[in-house]
This record gives C-alpha cells, structure tokens and sequence, in this order.
C-alpha cells in the first residue's frame, strides 16, 4: 500500500475516533479543562500520532496527516451546516439553566453543572442572585451566557477562562 494512503486512512479514523469520543463526553467537558484534561490532552495527542503516521517520521509524512485533518474537519463544517439533521447529531443543542429566576435542576443535574459552578458565572456577569437572571444558557460551545434586566434586557456572556477556544461571541 502506498504510505501516504496508510496515512490518509490512519489520520482519518483517528479524527473520526476523537470526533465520537468528543461527543459521548460532552461539551461542558470542552469549557472547563482543569491539569488533568490538559494532560489528557497531551497523552491522547502523542497516543495518536503514531496511530495516524505509522512509522513514517517524514516531514511529507507529517503534513499528509495534517492536510487530512484540515479536510475531514471543513468537510463536517460544511456537511453540518448542509444537512440539519447531521448538524443536530454532531452538536448539541443549549440548554437553559435558569429561566426567569427558576433554576432547571433537572438540566443542571444531567449537565452536572454544580451550584458553585452556576454562582461563578453569575458572578463573572456581575449578578449575585438568581432572581436578577431572565435566561442563562449553557451553550453550544460550553459556556454560560445569561440575560438579565426587566424592560431593556442586558446580556452579558460568561467566557470559562478555563475554554481552550478563542470563538468570537455576538453581544459580549
């Protein structure tokens, strides 16, 4: 077999593994990486170099892995954004964890998003009490947006400084 279709093969079942395994554990996993999932990280990373590689420790072997990981990645984007159904599979969806001041203890448990956890963002937004908040979301992404005020409705979003991801936010 020609080794770099080795290396397009292996790169991309280990992509479609980590895309799976990514799922299964969640978005609030993504949002609130602490020392033990940056080593995860890490040790997952070098796990799967040579499960993509091989043996082949070539620059051209290196890049052949990337490239193919660049590609399956913008092919999802742009399946996900095509097909809706396939999108709804590959994301998930926001949840709401406080409406209207109630808290969604149900949501919050399946999230196991703790109290703690919820107090910090609110305070992160400047809100102390949970009757000051219209709607908080545990978005897409991972993180906590909230919505406060009774008539002129503000909305601040609540970024994990724990996030690895740098998205830019509408209405920060």
């Amino acid at each position: 077999m020609n080794p770099y279709l080795d290396i397009v093969i292996r790169s991309a079942a280990v992509y479609l593994f980590m895309v799976i395994a990514l799922r299964v554990f969640g978005k609030k996993e993504l949002s609130q990486l602490n020392t033990a999932d940056v080593i995860l990280i890490l040790l997952i990373s070098n796990s799967v170099q040579n499960a993509m590689v091989g043996n082949n420790t070539t620059l051209w072997g290196g890049l052949a892995a990337a490239t193919v990981l660049f590609a399956i990645n913008f092919i999802l984007k742009k399946l996900m954004f095509k097909y809706k159904t396939f999108g709804d599979f590959m994301l998930e969806k926001p949840e709401i964890l406080i409406h209207n001041g109630n808290l969604d203890f149900n949501a919050l448990s399946k999230l196991s998003i703790t109290n703690d956890e919820l107090k910090e963002a609110m305070r992160e937004h400047g809100i102390e009490h949970f009757a000051d908040v219209k709607l908080a979301m545990l978005e897409i992404d991972g993180n906590i947006s909230i919505i406060t005020g009774d008539k002129n409705l503000k909305q601040t979003h609540y970024k994990r400084r724990k996030n690895h991801k740098n998205l830019i936010q509408g209405n920060s």
